[in-house]
């Protein structure tokens, strides 16, 4: 059976469909553009001005050079394991938190959460956190990116709503049965909480992958820059000339422009390939660490 719709309801529909075609297109043009002038030729793509809606000429040689440069393959191998081992910490940090401040027999865990929660809105400031970390020894140190953000407090918060809803009567009976804490969250509470778990390793990660202001305040050591520290060179501070030792002096210009559309690419499209593989998790996970049953 089909219904007919009014006139206004099929302008409406219209209208809605033009709106989400043009605000699709709004944000997907900004990533095509910088994708089409990285393979583009750099002299064209130096003379081009306005809308690009394909690449210029076809070129390689953009990528060629940031692959070639070994301060990006230093800040890839650096991201890789701030990314996995950052990951691991704050999941692992994340879990325990939240298992614990969603028990019903933990004494003051209200009080607990209330100084969390706290932690969102007031912090000590910049100056203090290095002065921390430098007494700590962690200055310079892969540690200084790793240790001090190991608990987001807003994901705890998740984690530990997503906890709070799993019913108390599979506990109870797992504690019958002479399981433990460990038992009862590695066994129940984790295999059960696999969606929310699953936005925490995609939120954190994401974090990891894309930070790069304590990157820029704690570390010294250029060997151990991550990929955002190397990117933030080449796009702020313009230092190219690395990369272009076999072009001549005329042509640097031109290739330094495509440079840095092809750095974005490279150090972006990782993130992107992952996050399909996440994404069926996301917004279940999301709806379940923020509505309590």
């Amino acid at each position: 059976m089909t219904t007919k719709r009014s006139l206004g309801e099929t302008v409406f529909s219209w209208f809605n469909i033009c709106f989400m075609v043009l605000l699709c297109f709004l944000t997907l043009y900004p990533f095509i553009y910088i994708l089409f002038a990285s393979l583009s030729d750099p002299a064209e793509m130096a003379r081009f001005r306005g809308m690009l809606f394909y690449p210029l000429g076809f070129s390689f040689d953009a990528y060629k050079a940031v692959l070639e440069n070994p301060m990006v393959t230093t800040g890839y191998r650096n991201t890789l394991f701030y990314v996995t081992t950052g990951t691991v910490i704050n999941l692992m940090m994340t879990t325990l938190g939240a298992y614990a401040l969603s028990r019903r027999n933990v004494y003051f865990k209200n009080h607990i959460m209330l100084m969390i929660v706290i932690t969102m809105v007031f912090s000590g400031g910049l100056i203090p956190s290095y002065l921390l970390i430098n007494h700590l020894g962690m200055l310079n140190t892969p540690w200084a990116l790793l240790l001090p953000g190991a608990i987001n407090s807003f994901n705890l918060i998740i984690m530990r709503t997503a906890f709070q809803g799993i019913p108390a009567s599979l506990e109870e009976s797992a504690r019958i049965d002479g399981a433990n804490d460990w038992v009862v969250m590695t066994r129940i509470i984790i295999p059960l909480s696999m969606p929310v778990i699953a936005v925490m390793i995609l939120w954190y990660a994401v974090g990891h992958w894309n930070s790069y202001f304590n990157a820029l305040i704690y570390l010294r050591d250029r060997e151990l820059f991550p990929l955002q520290l190397v990117l933030r060179e080449i796009l702020i501070s313009n230092s190219t000339d690395s990369m272009m030792t076999g072009a001549a002096a005329g042509d640097r210009l031109d290739i330094g422009i495509t440079i840095k559309y092809a750095t974005i690419i490279v150090s972006t499209l990782p993130i992107l390939v992952l996050y399909p593989f996440l994404q069926k998790y996301f917004v279940h996970g999301v709806m379940i660490g923020a509505l309590k049953e």
